[in-house]
């Protein structure tokens, strides 16, 4: 990890908040250390099992077409979203792009709620109008799956300038491909970040390929870290297959943001075991399968089950118990999901606008003068 000095005065808060407790619940983590270990360990291989279950239910559906639209799975992925997930406090902010299903699961949105979202039906997370790629929730301050490349990148700026700008201690967790580095409104939102000080971590999941274009044939540095140093924040690069160790850099991150209200730019080196989209063949003419072989031998779930045997945290009969328990709960998601009613014709005109109390209900020319 590098540091630098920040640059510039932060903006004022004109209006404080009280911040939230420093006790305020994690993301539904156990706290590690000594004791903790195996309860952490245990949560952790549960919720990754937990993803990568139901993305291969969302692929089966897909295959049936009961998913419609894009749909983009983050099998592979799992190490990186589940362990900077769970050092967030519940009052912590998440946005995403549109690989976001584990995203939201990890979150705590249940996955009824995600199934039945991806089937558009009316029960879902945002109420069948958003779809595989547009997964939000307000109570669990998960503001989205965001479809165009970078663009949750500016909003999640705007988000920290908002906690700022309150005086509250919360801080949000921006989470973006390799290839969003090289566009426009990354660079400008990583400059404002670094000049206002704004607590917000950028997470770049580098899983080696913009669809199908690999990161040396697109971009001028392959170390894209490195571009931290140029907005006078501090960067570090970790191994995304790695949970344990994604939860510990990024739990660094977020303390520096709370205490010091510091931005940090991370890059996780990962990979996707599936094709960018359900469009895409699992390989791709873009990759061998040698080169896929070769990193499934880092599959994030086996990484960690490994290092549990070897600690004799977990059995060969307990991690079977732990799948089929979470093979129920993907069964569940597709059977609730299946069965709710679709979206009502009404539906077309709710959630276009915000509502007050003074507005709800009102004319648009008197909502207006």
């Amino acid at each position: 990890m590098t540091r630098t000095r920040s640059a510039g005065p932060a903006p004022q808060a004109l209006a404080p908040q009280a911040p939230p407790a420093a006790a305020a619940a994690t993301n539904g983590a156990p706290a590690g250390g000594p004791s903790g270990d195996r309860g952490l360990h245990r949560h952790l291989l549960r919720e990754m099992l937990l993803q990568r279950r139901f993305e291969e239910r969302c692929a089966e559906a897909y295959a049936l077409g009961k998913i419609g639209g894009f749909c983009h799975l983050y099998i592979g992925q799992e190490g990186t979203g589940t362990g900077a997930i769970s050092v967030l406090r519940d009052d912590d902010y998440v946005i995403t792009t549109y690989r976001d299903h584990a995203q939201a699961i990890a979150r705590g949105i249940p996955p009824r709620a995600v199934m039945a979202e991806l089937f558009g039906k009316a029960t879902g997370c945002s109420h069948g109008k958003g779809g595989s790629m547009h997964l939000f929730s307000r109570e669990r301050n998960f503001l989205g799956g965001h479809g165009i490349v970078a663009g949750n990148i500016p909003i999640a700026t705007g988000v920290a300038f908002a906690i700022k700008y309150r005086g509250g201690d919360q801080v949000c967790l921006c989470f973006f491909g390799e290839a969003a580095v090289n566009n426009g409104a990354f660079h400008e939102a990583l400059n404002m970040a670094g000049l206002w000080r704004l607590p917000v971590i950028y997470i770049i999941e580098n899983n080696r390929y913009g669809m199908g274009t690999a990161l040396e044939r697109a971009s001028a540095i392959n170390d894209i870290a490195e571009r931290a140093r140029a907005y006078n924040m501090p960067r570090s690069v970790v191994d995304g297959q790695d949970v344990l160790t994604v939860r510990a850099v990024v739990g660094e991150a977020v303390e520096r943001a709370r205490r010091e209200q510091l931005p940090t730019l991370i890059e996780a080196r990962t990979y996707r075991f599936m094709g960018h989209s359900m469009s895409d063949a699992v390989s791709g003419t873009y990759r061998s399968k040698a080169e896929l072989e070769e990193h499934l031998k880092r599959d994030p779930i086996a990484l960690l089950r490994a290092r549990m045997h070897e600690r004799g945290e977990i059995t060969d009969e307990e991690v079977a118990q732990l799948d089929a328990e979470v093979r129920a709960v993907c069964e569940d998601a597709w059977q609730f999901a299946d069965s709710s009613p679709e979206p009502t014709l009404d539906a077309l005109t709710s959630d276009v606008t915000a509502e007050t109390e003074s507005t709800a209900g009102a004319p648009i020319a008197a909502a207006r003068s």
